[in-house]
């Protein structure tokens, strides 16, 4: 009998006291402690387990369960005597830093205090040991969300000493998902107030700390050392290109096939390889994300679960703003090609604005992305950065960012498709007005460029009406830049029934003013570039009628867009 599928449980104790549905992931406990690291941090997309996997580790160690081996009886951990030994022997301090979002530094400053605070009543048992000083006793009781930064930066720090001097045991100390605010800070622009105040308690925390057996942080990114770990040289960094813990966080193909099996629905394997595979971990492909998995195990219908778990601001905000070159790569991925560019997976929120090598990154370490190749750096000449393949991870992901792509022109009108019905009605005037209107709202003039002498302006258009066409593929064939008669055109729309709609072809270029006086004299121009290179031979060819094949061409100066037509 299939056990039951239990959504957002992100508590070990609860998932196996009730027995729902469970992947073995005990072995993580095995692994970590043979590393023998003082603080671990590992990186892995949202919904990856990793919450579930610290709560396991907390239950595993923490003195506080102590003689509950129950919970882990029948799992791979507790087939080890030593490790049988090991459990409920330690005290662990957990934190983790998931809900704190907030739109300005004080708010998150005063939510990470109440946590901290949080935890010094949770311990007010201490209070009553003969080896507090009254010191002690004073530091305890300025444990509030209006401490200063350095009763903050100290509290985890001292907080160890104390639960050392009670159980004689150093502490681990377990923080989640520690950067989710150092994101929101950089969308909410106070980056480096937060920054100065994380660092000074990562610190405390972690390097100069004499009461620290072992730490595990986990989190999205791997933020760069200058940022938030300065001086912190005793950090183990496990980023998705590393072998350890690879199978420790995500679902492997084999698993997600016993899981279909054990619910019935061996036969739609294939179809979730299609939309859920596709995550690569170090050398270990074929990894599934946990949360999409369990939530079609739950439903059986197919849908872009992980990809919605969030509002994808940050990755919104990076694309929208990218420059022309960033745009048209993201064009590439929509279409299912692949990009090269060099990868650090050290990211520094202050590049992201100015380097395009770090939104990459970032995207790579939030699960978007996925390596298909990476060059050697043994072959690389002196000075060179290696170079990855980078392609979107699955087809959950494109649904996702197509969906992203959508949302962006809806907030500038209700009827996104308005440009569509325009141009399959032959409205020539709508076409016009919707392009320029969307032009002027949405394209600054870094994305659009003036200078005729470079063709990227037409290839940021080009890419633009393609994400417009997305909607019509099952109407029409749709390519690009493609050879047909004396040249290669921009864009053809090829009817799949050319009987009931008109082929189409769409051609881009930007103003010249060496060689033409006005918009109207550059759009003339596409037109009669359409006609002497012959774009239409191949629609003819196929046996359109030259009546039935209309043409488009575009002419534009920065955001001034002119569109004009001829059969």
């Amino acid at each position: 009998m299939a056990r039951t599928v239990a959504i957002g449980v992100q508590d070990f104790e609860k998932i196996i006291t009730n027995k729902c549905f469970y992947v073995d992931k005990t072995d993580f406990i095995r692994e970590w402690w043979e590393g023998k690291d003082d603080v671990t941090l590992i990186t892995r997309p949202r919904r990856f387990g990793k919450t579930l996997n610290m709560s396991m580790v907390e239950q595993f160690f923490s003195v506080e369960y102590e003689n509950r081996g129950e919970l882990f009886e029948g799992l791979s951990i507790w087939k080890n005597e030593y490790y049988r030994k090991l459990q409920g022997s330690y005290p662990v301090l957990s934190l983790s830093f998931a809900n704190v979002k907030e739109i300005n530094y004080a708010n998150a400053r005063k939510k990470i205090c109440q946590m901290i605070a949080q935890l010094y009543v949770k311990y007010a048992f201490l209070l009553k040991c003969d080896f507090l000083e009254e010191e002690d006793r004073a530091f305890f009781g300025r444990m509030k969300a209006d401490m200063d930064d350095v009763d903050a930066a100290m509290a985890m720090h001292y907080l160890s000493k104390y639960l050392y001097l009670y159980y004689g045991r150093k502490v681990i100390i377990l923080l989640d998902e520690y950067d989710t605010p150092m994101q929101e800070a950089y969308v909410g622009g106070y980056w480096e107030e937060l920054a100065s105040f994380t660092r000074s308690m990562f610190h405390a925390m972690f390097k100069t700390n004499p009461w620290l057996e072992r730490a595990i942080m986990t989190g999205i990114t791997r933020i760069s050392k200058e940022s938030i770990f300065s001086d912190l040289n005793n950090l183990k960094v496990v980023t998705a290109t590393s072998n350890e813990y690879a199978v420790s966080f995500g679902f492997t193909e084999e698993e997600v096939f016993a899981a279909l099996d054990e619910c019935r629905m061996e036969t739609e394997k294939n179809k979730v390889k299609q939309w859920y595979d596709g995550f690569i971990f170090g050398e270990y492909s074929d990894i599934y994300n946990p949360w999409s998995i369990l939530n079609f195990l739950d439903t059986g219908k197919y849908h872009a679960y992980w990809a919605n778990t969030s509002s994808n601001s940050l990755v919104s905000k990076l694309l929208r703003e990218g420059n022309r070159r960033m745009k048209e790569k993201f064009e590439l991925l929509l279409q299912g090609k692949s990009i090269r560019t060099p990868v650090d997976e050290e990211i520094v929120y202050s590049q992201l604005d100015e380097n395009e090598a770090a939104v990459w990154s970032l995207l790579l370490a939030g699960g978007y992305l996925k390596v298909l190749h990476q060059e050697e750096e043994k072959w690389l000449e002196y000075g060179e950065e290696a170079q990855y393949e980078l392609a979107l991870t699955n087809y959950e992901v494109e649904r996702m960012f197509h969906n992203m792509v959508r949302g962006w022109f809806q907030r500038v009108d209700a009827d996104y498709n308005d440009f569509i019905k325009a141009m399959l009605y032959g409205d020539l005037k709508a076409m016009n007005c919707y392009m320029n209107e969307i032009s002027l709202e949405m394209f600054s003039s870094f994305d659009t460029g003036i200078k005729p002498s470079h063709r990227t302006p037409e290839r940021f258009y080009h890419g633009f009406v393609l994400w417009l066409l997305v909607d019509l593929r099952n109407r029409y064939m749709i390519t690009s830049n493609r050879e047909s008669g004396y040249g290669r055109y921009d864009v053809m729309l090829e009817p799949r029934n050319w009987q009931e709609n008109d082929a189409i072809l769409l051609e881009f270029k930007v103003f010249d003013g060496e060689e033409e006086k006005s918009l109207q004299d550059t759009a003339a121009e596409v037109l009669l570039q359409i006609e002497k290179k012959a774009y239409a031979a191949q629609l003819i060819g196929r046996g359109i009628p030259r009546e039935r094949i209309r043409r488009y061409g575009f002419a534009f100066r920065g955001s001034k867009v002119l569109i004009k037509a001829d059969r």
